[in-house]
Formats: structure tokens, sequence, C-alpha cells
């Protein structure tokens, strides 16, 4: 008889599952996923908690090995993890971060509402689509040699600004406010820089999108006011994209180099995926020197896209930035290592928190969040697929007592990309959204089938979790209204 998770799991209450240490050897400590009883069906036919359990098992971690509600199987770590190691005597693994460093969300609040746009939805998606290269190795507009590109690296989205991609008050509201410290090109590979060099501005494919959002319900008027919300049928836009093929090398890169550190380390690991260093060691800050290149690049990365976004608006609706708004609300990384103070027990660490296909979530009044948002928490933008809704919400005092301070980053896939493109085919996928009003287009149309809203999970699901265990508040829920993919 297989093993069913009824058998494994010990339910703490109806969103607390937890994987006890005796579920295999070598677990340092438990694990914890937050789900619904109805999602864990699936996360076991995926074999996801072997992944949670394996994890469990770095040297140095504390507290729980967790799991979002979004969770899927990943690279070493699942998609929807968090762990956090101890600096002192912890690891810092490749794996934990993911290839598609700093993939992250960035959303623009503007003055414009449904009526307005709905009649020029069309126009306005032919002229981002245009404006914003996209698709699977897609080359930018942005001409720089390696010498300029050493400069993106360690400044992030301070550069884009510094070469008028921008305005210096979207670095206020950007995670780290868009530049990680301890950058050091001098660490990622030529092949990386190669890879990176004419990707810089484009928005990719696979799940990165651009998508002009309507707002649908408003569950906190006044956080939702503190970002420039005001109305139901008010216009956002989220830009979800990252650092192309610099991270994914970067990733590939230390991958290799850190599956040989294990040896050197005498660390043992139950899966090789999980390949890591000590943290302090000279490859463990090596690699955080080179993640960090590759989180400011995915700044700068957004921060282009977001200058040709306004562009484009202005285009098309023949009126100035200031009065069609596309003020920032927030830019948030889903894939990142952080070195971070957190209390457990009454004792307070330096820790290591990775968070792969996470958001951070600190609370109202956490020194590391913009003074705007003091009062309510770091919003927390959180993407569903392209059929149904995406959520903003905020970050909460549970949240740092149980998460590290994390929440969920998305809907999560319930499908392969290769099951999806079998189920569906891309021109049946245009016709179902087409049908519900939304527009979209694509470089690859026969791609939609991948970001097909059967190949998710139903985000107000995952977002209720989230907000039933308190990790992260609602304020605001949107359903799109045009969507361009790569």
């Amino acid at each position: 008889m297989p093993v069913l998770w009824q058998e494994t799991l010990r339910k703490i209450d109806d969103y607390h599952w937890e994987i006890p240490l005796d579920y295999k050897g070598g677990m340092r400590v438990p694990g914890m996923i937050f789900a619904s009883e109805s999602m864990l069906n699936h996360i076991w036919e995926e074999d996801v908690f072997q992944q949670v359990a394996n994890v469990a098992c770095l040297p140095g971690i504390i507290g729980y090995s967790l799991a979002m509600p979004d969770i899927h199987w990943g690279y070493g770590f699942p998609i929807g993890g968090v762990a956090a190691t101890r600096v002192s005597n912890g690891v810092i693994s490749p794996g934990g971060v993911g290839f598609d460093i700093n993939c992250g969300v960035r959303l623009l609040r503007t003055n414009l509402t449904e009526e307005e746009v709905r009649p020029k939805i069309k126009q306005l998606i032919d002229e981002l689509f245009n404006n914003i290269p996209s698709g699977l190795g897609s080359t930018g507009k942005i001409k720089i040699n390696e010498k300029e590109l050493a400069k993106v690296l360690i400044k992030g989205s301070y550069w884009a600004i510094e070469k008028g991609f921008g305005e210096p008050e979207d670095i206020i509201v950007t995670e780290e406010t868009g530049c990680i410290e301890g950058a050091d090109p001098n660490k990622a590979s030529s092949k990386s820089k190669k890879r990176g060099i004419p990707q810089l501005g484009t928005l990719g494919s696979g799940n990165h999108f651009l998508e002009i959002a309507i707002i649908d319900k408003i569950y906190d008027q006044n956080a939702a006011t503190v970002m420039g919300i005001s109305d139901i049928g008010q216009i956002l836009v989220l830009i979800h994209t990252g650092s192309r093929g610099f991270g994914h090398q970067v990733c590939s890169d230390y991958v290799a180099l850190t599956n040989n550190t294990v040896k050197k380390y005498d660390i043992t690991l139950p899966d090789r995926q999980l390949a890591c260093a000590p943290v302090q060691s000279p490859e463990g800050r090596d690699y955080l020197s080179a993640m960090a290149c590759a989180a400011n690049y995915a700044w700068a990365n957004r921060q282009c896209i977001t200058h040709w976004t306004r562009e484009s608006f202005i285009k098309v609706f023949n009126k100035s930035r200031r009065a069609l708004g596309l003020e920032q609300i927030y830019d948030v990384a889903h894939n990142i290592a952080k070195m971070e103070e957190h209390t457990i027990n009454n004792d307070k660490y330096k820790l290591c928190v990775h968070r792969k296909g996470a958001t951070r979530a600190f609370p109202a009044g956490h020194p590391d969040i913009p003074d705007i948002y003091q009062n309510i928490g770091q919003p927390v933008l959180i993407p569903g697929d392209m059929g149904r809704y995406s959520y903003v919400a905020v970050g909460t005092e549970q949240a740092m007592k149980e998460t590290f301070g994390s929440t969920c980053h998305g809907a999560g896939r319930v499908q392969s990309r290769s099951a999806a493109k079998r189920a569906l085919k891309g021109n049946d996928i245009n016709n179902i959204l087409l049908s519900k009003g939304i527009t979209v287009k694509a470089g690859n149309m026969d791609s939609l089938s991948e970001e097909s809203s059967e190949a998710y999970k139903d985000v107000s699901e995952v977002v209720n979790i989230t907000q039933q265990t308190g990790i992260s508040r609602k304020v605001i829920r949107t359903i799109p209204l045009g969507v361009i993919k790569g």
C-alpha cells in the first residue's frame, strides 16, 4: 500500500501541516506546509513533501523547512519554499534561490479607469508589445559592453535611473531600493556576462508577463489609499520578469561549483541538487556576490521596462505621465537569499533566508520598508494566472513569527509545461481569454497553453490560506484586461 499524506503529516490546524523529524533520516528541523486539505493531495502526488524534508537536512537550518501554499516541484528546493540558515554555521544553496534570480513583480498605479482603457486596449497592448522586447532569447534595445554591464551589476536600479529609464522616486518603493549590497562582477563568469549583455531590458518568456489589470475588489481601504488606490475599476500595471540568461548562468555556474564544495566541507546531503557551501566560506561569499549581481540586473531590467511602459501609455492616451499617474507602488523579489536578523524563542539570530518562489512580507514598523508604508506594512504582490485574479496584500507580524517574514508569491503550477501544452492549444487559450474580455499578445501563440489557467492553482485559494494563517493580509484583488507574453 502506498504511504498517504494522512499517515505522514501532523495536523496543527486546518492550514498548518507538519512533516515530523522522523519522516526521514538527516532532518535537522521539521517541515511545515501551509495548505488546505484539498491542496495536499496534489502536493503529495507531486512528491514535494520529499523536497521540503530534504531542505530540512541542510546544515545550520533553523526553525522549519517551510512550504507556502503555492508550492510545487523545483530544482532541489521546492518552488514556494522558504528556509533560513544560521550565518555562523549554516550554508547557502544556489538551488534555494533558483535559476531566475530575483524574478519578481513591479506594480504601477494609474489614474485611468476601465472605461477609459478598454476601448483602447488592443492599441495599448500592441504598443507595449512593440516597445518592450519579449520572447525566448530576446535581445533588448539597450546596447552595452562588458564594462557598462559591470556598472549595471553593481548599481541595479540606480544605473537605469542615471540613464534616464525612470524616476528617482521609483527606487524608494523598490525592495532593497533596487540595489543589493555586495555585488562583485568579478564573481560572475564571462559566459553569464555574454548572456546578459544583449538581454537587458527584455521581458523574456515562460511565466514572465506584463499585465494591464482592473481593480475589482478592495478589502482594506486604508492600506489601498496609502498605495494610491482609490476605486474599483482603477487600472494597474503588473510587470513580472527577472535576471534573464545572466541569472540563469550564475545559478548554473555555482550549482556546479558547490557540488564540489560539498565534498570539501564534508557536507552530507539527501539530494545533490541541494549543493551548497558554508555562508562564510570563500565559495559561499562568492556565490552571494554573484547572486547580488543577478538581483541588481533584474531590478535594472524591470526599471527599464517600467520606463517603456510609461512611454507606451503616454503615446496611446496622449497625456503626460503626471496626468496618467503611473507611479510605482512597489517592486518585490520572488527568488533571492537575504542576510536578515530574526528573533526565535526570544533569541536574535543573523540568518541567511532563502526565498524561492516566496515573497518578503515585513510588517508595519519594520525598518527595511519605505517610510510611506511604515503604518500598513510592506506591499506584497501576488500575481495569479492570465485568466483569473491577482492580489496585493501587506506583510504582518505573524509572518515574522512563523515564516521569517515571508508569504506566497503567486498561484503555483499544477501542470508541467509539457502537460499543459498537450491539454490545450495556444489559439484555444487565446479564444477563451477573448471571450472573457482579456486581450493577449505573445511572440509565440503556442506558448500560451503553457500558461493557461488550467496549469495553475486558483490563486484565490492560495491567498485565502495566507490570509487565514495571518502571514499576509489582503488589500485588493485585480482581474486582467490585457496581457503581453514572450
